[in-house]
């Protein structure tokens, strides 16, 4: 098992990764971005989408770091979609259907509806076309993204996200402009049990965690694994969080 500290979004974490899953998954990934790259001679993009709790962020970063230590590689630059969330503000005073029934939409943040798809959807394009562009973040301390912290430069963009590859109007558009595309799929059961202890190691009581994780995330994750379209590259993500390639 290889085991690095890695800085995710702000927060220092302890990953780890299987030998075999370097050798045989990320390293032939990262040579075949880089020879896409070159055949193209352009910026490309490449997607990842994942559930949420499936830990794409951490994969990602870590997929950066191998491309920056072997000079084989070109260069990857890792960025995610959460600084598309809509503001709070906006989240508290706006409603949507959930069920059947009106709720604010702060109360489902995280789902679909609670992102500025069309700000996203501009800002791909220009990722797309080469153009260096700015890239919003989510402050995890204030609850808010905040608007062009990240400068675009890299070769290859890796771009995460939880609906990157939904089949519904606006986010199915989203593919056309990707050079590349990742799906991770994870067990749902073991997905949900790993969600609800997140939640209780941030302060939650095992009730109160069941139910947020089971009203909201939980939903999102059947989204994600119910109307996702495959990638180029699946990957199974295991009870261990190892991961195997799903041949499409």
């Amino acid at each position: 098992m290889n085991e690095c500290k890695l800085n995710v979004n702000g927060l220092n974490v302890n990953a780890h990764f299987t030998e075999a899953n370097i050798r045989e998954i990320f390293l032939p990934l990262l040579k075949r971005l880089t020879k896409l790259q070159k055949e193209k001679s352009k910026r490309i993009l490449v997607i990842l989408a994942a559930p949420p709790g499936t830990g794409k962020s951490t994969l990602c970063t870590y997929l950066e770091k191998l491309s920056k230590d072997n000079k084989e590689f070109t260069k990857i630059q890792c960025i995610g979609m959460d600084g598309f969330h809509y503001q709070q503000d906006y989240l508290n005073s706006h409603s949507t259907i959930r069920n059947g029934k009106e709720i604010l939409m702060a109360k489902i943040k995280g789902s679909p509806e609670t992102f500025n798809l069309p700000l996203l959807t501009e800002r791909i394009k220009k990722i797309a076309s080469g153009e260096d562009c700015r890239w919003p973040i989510y402050d995890r301390k204030i609850h808010n993204p905040v608007d062009n912290i990240i400068t675009i430069t890299s070769d290859i963009i890796l771009f995460e996200g939880n609906y990157l590859l939904l089949k519904e109007d606006g986010w199915n558009e989203l593919e056309k402009y990707a050079d590349y595309t990742i799906l991770l799929k994870p067990n749902e059961n073991i997905l949900r049990k790993r969600l609800i202890d997140r939640k209780v190691a941030g302060g939650f009581s095992l009730e109160e965690a069941t139910s947020f994780v089971d009203y909201s995330d939980m939903v999102n994750v059947k989204t994600c694994l119910q109307k996702s379209k495959k990638g180029n590259l699946t990957l199974e993500v295991l009870e261990d969080s190892s991961y195997r390639v799903i041949l499409n």
